[in-house]
């Protein structure tokens, strides 16, 4: 099976046609409400994917539209050489346990996802500005803080548990089963109102046959399902395919919207789909 990630998804824009065409709800005002249910497969770590987008957040963040945008950091500049970099970060993002983000969190979560090879130095100046000095000059590197791995969580401590995770993202953990199930609820005050986190609920369910996978879609009980092709769904109701019929990697019912502008590298930015798409 094709691997679920931003090339499979959402490979041009040729997908918004196809959209249009079997009237989904593309380029449609996002509402807030319901419950967005997703059936993947047991392989390629697509639940813990989703299930972790769902409750954490990073520093920077690949929006919808491909553009790099702030996310726990607000802003953030380098030397001339791009080796020095200084981040501000949000002074009101909280963890799902009730305490607040801080620098500390920040530079223990860097520390944890990049080699010592590749930072030379990681320093707070009080609780919101980070300093990270690197052994090289990269001026990507906000992009490369936006992949799905450099997640803030408390102390830069990752649990192995999915219902162990913390974090500052939109959705809370309400039930979780590695392997099998992920449930998350939306976090009643967010910083990002109003700009994502449109359902109420996230449920994310492996199933490992596609045929039962295609079933569960076509008969109402999920929303959104990874699939390696249209054979069980073809002629038997209208669906959304991504990033088309005959390359598809996921297939939705014509009840979900979507982000109205998708960029070419950056559909759905590595499982975030639990905060940008929503139920019609």
């Amino acid at each position: 099976m094709k691997r679920l990630d931003r090339r499979a998804l959402f490979a041009s824009g040729a997908a918004a046609a196809l959209l249009a065409a079997t009237g989904g709800a593309f380029a449609q005002t996002p509402r807030r409400g319901g419950a967005l249910r997703i059936a993947v497969p047991r392989e390629g770590g697509v639940l813990e994917q989703v299930a972790r987008a769902s409750v954490l957040d990073q520093l920077t963040e690949i929006g919808p539209d491909g553009v790099l945008r702030p996310e726990l950091a607000l802003a953030w500049n380098s030397d001339e050489d791009a080796r020095i970099w200084t981040f501000d970060l949000r002074e009101d993002a909280v963890f799902h346990s009730g305490q607040a983000l801080t620098a500390q969190d920040v530079a223990a979560s860097l520390l944890g996802h990049f080699e010592t090879g590749f930072l030379q130095e990681v320093s707070c100046d009080g609780h919101n500005r980070v300093s990270v000095t690197l052994h090289e000059g990269n001026p990507q590197f906000p992009f490369l803080l936006a992949q799905s791995a450099c997640w803030i969580t408390p102390q830069g401590d990752m649990p192995k548990d999915l219902s162990a995770l913390n974090g500052t993202g939109l959705y809370h953990v309400e039930r979780a089963q590695d392997g099998r199930s992920f449930r998350a609820q939306r976090v009643a005050e967010h910083y990002k109102d109003g700009t994502a986190g449109w359902v109420d609920t996230i449920e994310v369910v492996v199933i490992p046959d596609a045929t039962v996978r295609a079933e569960a879609l076509r008969d109402g009980y999920v929303d959104v399902v990874a699939l390696p092709d249209a054979d069980g769904l073809r002629r038997r109701g209208t669906f959304l395919y991504h990033p088309d019929e005959a390359e598809m990697a996921l297939a939705a019912a014509s009840t979900i919207g979507m982000p109205g502008r998708i960029a070419q590298n950056a559909p759905l930015d590595d499982g975030r789909i639990a905060e940008r798409w929503w139920v019609v």
